[in-house]
């Protein structure tokens, strides 16, 4: 008996026997899907990095613990707050699985050992195949294509005809994207009851034979978690949802996303933005801070308090407050309420006349009748002049990057109907040249997530820039001393931004400190001998999604163009980077915002309200250093009144302070006509400007 005894189980004298006998099957009831103890993780092993791995092989989220439950009694929907160069997508990728972690034991998936998961789908036991990610920015967010057959020219989603390639929402959902599918992937069985349960719940039934290409913002959305719900993970995790959405669509997502987590079939877990209005049904929360570190965590409320957490993510998507508060004396760029615009008898640059666009029978934009000065007009009628600032405003879906892409003649049927852009028409006509592809492109410049999807990824920081000069993006700029240098400026403006490695670099050895200012709260630091060298090595794919956003912002302004268009330019970018680009677009290097101040501001909580001091960034421009502004010589203006301005978005903070004009246009099908109308400063210090630009009741 003697030797067995090592074998034999120890029973705890403290313990009471009865329990033991269930103990296994309710640990396995409540035993958490993910749970990380004090671990640090890296993406590559530090000792194969050398001694220098610290710079190069950072650590990841050091000495992080957190615990998804697969049950509670009181539920938890967890959301990760955090901004673009936080690392939201890094730390869903290592609730997935990836990155090394030590020590190795301080990660595992107790949930997915179970019998439970075993009986319901042994796949699920891999965590990779439980939690599946859902990304909507970045290499993530480009579109439905999958395999080799992504669009290859920016055009091809507003033709007519059919391509081989131009699979159908159902062909998406049902994985057969590829133009030679294997054998096992034709004879795969659908799994049609859950295949018509996913459609309808996410409201695709109208969708499944449109062409994937043709989908709206919103509509992408829902078809690509659609697509994840077909595998039945166990938790979702789905990365900044609602960027690019209009708010009727943000809260009918959010509502969906709620009924699947109160469902928790599956869990859900959103990642958004600091400026990102948070839903009610969140109930705990993850505050990513700098270095790729977690700051706070917790149920939602006492990490919303906390110091340095951004006050813009306690909005909630259901919550009013239309139109209260003091509103500012002037724009966040500096910009005096009840400014006029900077004029509206300017040449005509854009001259739509009873627009129509259709596909067969089904009208996407200019589908009304209306009076115009005691005539009757059918279809959308809009003139833009040198010098006006321009909102379009819309749902998604309404035609607003149709309406855009007529502009940029990248539509093919911008040469038929009757649009004339600089005075001419699209095709030649009797005693009226026409105006080529070319010469728009050189009077356009033009921002949008179509241009970030095509653009070619391989290309430099620098070269990117550079193409704004170029007839494609791939064909050799034209340039000359005078662009070469102002190229320089603009990458000495936005480096903190667009070098990844800038801030490794000390400031006394990657400068020559002529002056230092803040500008979008990052500390600068300009000099005359400040190079440029790491643009050549530094590739655009190699950027985060914000800084890729901010290049193409740069290229669509670098030419100063007759005509800038901003489709969503500041989607994807924090509140410090956006309002860095809003200052930029509209004073150029000759302005730059003051440095933060301590203010004490009240915080509500669950039961009462905390003051606490905080910095906050005052609503104060200042003039630009003398010894910081003249870089080589170059002095960058803002938008000049020469220049036209069409911005394209969905949140208020994103219209510039430029903005006096806009127009809404009707969600498609309803036959209700485009609304014009004026503003008499600033969008943000209108009382009820955005509610009435959307049609919301005060």
């Amino acid at each position: 008996m003697r030797k067995y005894a090592s074998v034999l189980p120890r029973v705890n004298p403290r313990v009471n026997p009865q329990r033991l006998r269930f103990a296994s099957s309710d640990r396995l009831a409540t035993d958490p899907i993910v749970t990380i103890d004090n671990a640090t993780f890296y993406r590559q092993h530090p000792t194969a990095t050398g001694p220098d791995h610290a710079r190069t092989n950072p650590p990841i989220f050091p000495n992080l613990t957190f615990e998804l439950p697969s049950s509670s009694r009181e539920t938890q929907h967890w959301c990760v707050i955090g901004s673009s160069s936080t690392g939201k997508t890094t730390f869903f990728e290592i609730l997935r699985g990836q990155h090394l972690c030590f020590p190795p034991t301080a990660r595992s998936y107790p949930h997915l050992s179970s019998p439970d998961i075993e009986r319901k789908d042994h796949r699920l036991r891999s965590s990779f195949r439980a939690i599946q990610y859902v990304g909507f920015a970045g290499k993530h967010g480009g579109g439905l294509r999958g395999g080799n057959t992504a669009g290859s020219y920016l055009s091809a989603r507003y033709e007519s005809r059919r391509e081989a390639t131009d699979f159908t929402v159902l062909d998406y959902l049902k994985g057969n994207i590829e133009l030679n599918p294997s054998s096992e992937a034709l004879t795969k069985p659908d799994e049609d009851a859950n295949l018509h349960k996913v459609i309808h719940d996410l409201n695709l039934e109208g969708l499944v034979d449109m062409p994937v290409a043709n989908l709206s913002n919103g509509q992408t959305r829902r078809a690509k978690i659609a697509k994840a719900l077909l595998d039945k993970p166990e938790v979702l995790l789905l990365d900044e949802p609602f960027m690019g959405l209009d708010p009727p669509t943000i809260k009918a997502i959010s509502l969906l996303l709620h009924r699947l987590a109160e469902a928790q079939e599956p869990r859900i877990l959103l990642s958004l933005r600091p400026q990102d209005p948070l839903p009610t049904w969140i109930t705990h929360v993850v505050c990513l801070g700098p270095g790729l570190r977690v700051a706070h965590q917790g149920a939602k409320w006492e990490v919303l308090s906390a110091e340095g957490v951004g006050t813009a993510a306690r909005n909630d998507i259901n919550a009013g407050n239309l139109g209260a508060g003091k509103l500012p004396l002037s724009s966040r760029e500096g910009l005096p309420q009840r400014v006029e615009s900077a004029g509206s008898e300017g040449e005509p640059i854009v001259e739509m006349r009873d627009i129509r666009v259709s596909y067969g029978n089904k009208v996407v934009l200019g589908n009304w009748q209306e009076i115009i000065d005691g005539e009757q007009r059918q279809g959308f009628n809009w003139t833009v002049r040198r010098g006006q600032r321009w909102v379009v405003c819309g749902l998604n879906g309404s035609g607003k990057t149709t309406l855009l892409s007529l502009i940029c003649s990248d539509h093919p049927q911008s040469y038929s109907l009757p649009i004339r852009l600089f005075s001419h028409p699209r095709l030649p006509q009797p005693g009226t040249p026409g105006i080529s592809i070319f010469d728009l492109q050189s009077r356009i410049g033009h921002s949008s997530p179509e241009t970030h999807n095509f653009f070619p990824k391989h290309l430099s920081v620098r070269r990117c820039i550079e193409s704004a000069w170029s007839d494609t993006f791939l064909s050799p700029p034209s340039l000359t001393y005078e662009r070469d240098v102002r190229v320089d400026t603009y990458l000495k403006w936005f480096e903190p931004e667009l070098n990844p490695a800038y801030t490794l670099i000390p400031p006394s050895s990657r400068r020559i400190q002529a002056g230092s200012v803040y500008n979008g709260g990052q500390l600068l630091y300009l000099g005359r001998n400040t190079a440029t060298d790491w643009a050549e090595n530094v590739r655009f794919a190699d950027l985060p999604f914000s800084a890729q956003r901010v290049a193409l912002f740069l290229r669509a302004l670098i030419k100063k163009p007759d005509l800038v268009v901003l489709d969503e330019a500041f989607s994807g970018m924090d509140a410090a980077l956006r309002n860095k680009c809003l200052l930029f677009l509209t004073w150029g290097t000759t302005k730059v915002f003051a440095k933060p101040v301590q203010k004490r501001i009240s915080l509500p909580t669950t039961t009462t309200t905390t003051t606490t001091t905080r910095k906050s960034w005052r609503r104060r421009v200042l003039d630009t250093p003398p010894e910081v502004l003249d870089l080589e010589g170059v002095r960058v203006e803002g938008l000049s009144r020469e220049q036209a301005l069409i911005v394209v978005s969905h949140v208020k903070e994103e219209v510039p302070g430029l903005v006096r004009d806009w127009v809404y246009l009707p969600e498609a099908g309803t036959g209700e006509k485009a609304r014009f109308g004026h503003l008499e400063g600033p969008l943000e210090g209108v009382r009820g400007g955005w509610e009435k630009i959307w049609g919301i009741a005060e």
